[in-house]
């Protein structure tokens, strides 16, 4: 690497760190399935922890350096998006997109897909890496370029989530920030038109001329959507503070300007995990007075629900108290700005969950992605929607989520592997590239050391 990562003695520390993370690939017994030992995870696919041997890549987790001027940075693969905004921002520069919640690593996001309201000018996480230097599934490390002998590794390394390999060291862009950003919430009083203004405001990168450089939206009801739009500033006359008794998403309907530092801004969503924080207790006012700033943050809630998950306690409740359980239905989709209507009055009607969240995101770069393919040429939206839905006599676990499945398929939409998945193989493959990663998965893993796409986001092994 030389001095791109920072000078020689840390070039050297990271080549030593990647040496001993080979030396412990290959020392794992031969044809055991490899998993990674991770302290945090945002996947809600929740397995049994000791199921499989875990890769300590705990050594990758630091900002290598920032050049300001080429407005670039050499990053570990498992440095959270807290501490790389952290080090960046020193600088006056921040990643291209952010994804909300700030133990999402980067590694994370770019093999598994990240969004926020940058999306709709700078796409996807993956599009703004230069290289990646990955560890494959054969045990030896690549740096994989879109120019280079690796070009076919570093297009389905997106949407591959660990399964052809582990991205050790990414070198990515930045752009420039400001210290503060306005926010405009906008309220619309039906689908049609609020789908409509995203198309024009993404299109024009403005809104009643003033610029508008983030755009994401919260859909409380059918007649109260609102787009909140952001744009840099120098000064700012006040800023809202949403890191202790306030909730940022309660304030969306009740003020129509808003400002926030830009890491206040970047972390808006994170102190309430959006708004899923309210089924944990912690948005009562007295509860949350006792509960100090430091656990308001997602993922001390996800091990919570992780906690929940492997004991069932709640689950058990519920069936008792009511005779029904529920089905967690807990997903990101995308569909084409135009289908965005036609989906939210399916949702609304079949699936009953609100609020909401929408952001908007264009591929940038029209090289193929071959295991998340999305029309360049076409505006999507984000919809993320996180709770559950009470089953009724009959239903069996999964009822829901498969609706969604097929209405998504049907508007020309997408849906994030994040989360449980029910497609078959015919399915699954037709819609996430199966040819092109049976290719890579031949070249990179070919004896099959890392677990299988399919079996990893549909089966759960």
């Amino acid at each position: 690497m030389g001095n791109q990562a920072g000078g020689t003695a840390v070039s050297s520390e990271h080549d030593a760190e990647v040496a001993a993370l080979r030396a412990q690939y290959a020392a794992l017994p031969p044809g055991t399935p490899v998993r990674l030992a991770k302290p945090t995870s945002n996947l809600f696919r929740f397995r049994d922890a000791n199921a499989h041997p875990g890769l300590d890549v705990s050594r990758f987790n630091r900002v290598l350096s920032v050049d300001p001027v080429a407005r670039t940075a050499q990053v570990g693969g498992m440095t959270t998006y807290e501490d790389l905004a952290d080090a960046t921002l020193r600088h006056g520069l921040m990643p291209h997109v952010v994804p909300q919640l700030k133990t999402i690593t980067l590694g994370g996001a770019v093999s598994g897909l990240g969004i926020e309201s940058s999306s709709f000018r700078n796409g996807l996480p993956h599009e703004s890496v230069r290289e990646m230097e990955i560890l494959t599934g054969d045990g030896q490390v690549v740096t994989a370029r879109a120019d280079n002998e690796h070009a076919a590794l570093f297009s389905g390394f997106p949407n591959s989530y660990g399964t052809l390999g582990y991205s050790l060291r990414l070198e990515i862009d930045l752009q420039p920030v400001k210290p503060y950003v306005r926010l405009r919430h906008v309220r619309f009083g039906n689908a049609h038109d609020c789908a409509a203004a995203i198309a024009r405001i993404c299109a024009d990168r403005s809104y009643q001329d003033e610029p508008v450089d983030f755009i994401d939206g919260t859909v409380f009801s059918r007649g109260a959507m609102f787009l909140t739009l952001g744009q840099f500033v120098d000064t700012a006359p006040h800023t809202s503070d949403y890191t202790g008794q306030q909730i940022y998403y309660k304030s969306i309907p009740f003020k129509q300007v808003d400002y926030l530092t830009v890491r206040d801004y970047l972390w808006r969503w994170d102190t309430d995990w959006f708004w899923c924080s309210q089924a944990l207790g912690v948005q009562d006012p007295w509860v949350r007075r006792l509960v100090p700033r430091k656990y308001l943050r997602s993922d001390v809630y996800r091990k919570i629900v992780a906690l929940d998950r492997r004991y069932g306690l709640s689950r058990r409740v519920e069936t008792l108290l009511t005779g029904y359980p529920t089905e967690p239905v807990i997903q990101d989709i995308e569909v084409p700005v135009d289908r965005l209507p036609e989906f939210l009055d399916f949702f609304d009607k079949e699936i009953g969950i609100s609020p909401v969240w929408l952001c908007p995101l264009q591929v940038v770069d029209d090289r193929p992605w071959p295991l998340y393919p999305l029309d360049p040429k076409t505006l999507y939206v984000n919809v993320g929607f996180w709770a559950g839905v009470r089953l009724g006599f009959g239903e069996e676990e999964g009822v829901y989520n498969r609706r969604i499945e097929r209405v998504v398929a049907e508007l020309g939409g997408h849906k994030s592997l994040y989360s449980t998945s029910y497609y078959s193989p015919e399915e699954f493959w037709r819609f996430y590239n199966g040819d092109s990663y049976q290719r890579l998965k031949r070249d990179y893993d070919p004896a099959g050391r890392l677990p299988d796409l399919y079996d990893k986001c549909v089966r759960g092994r």
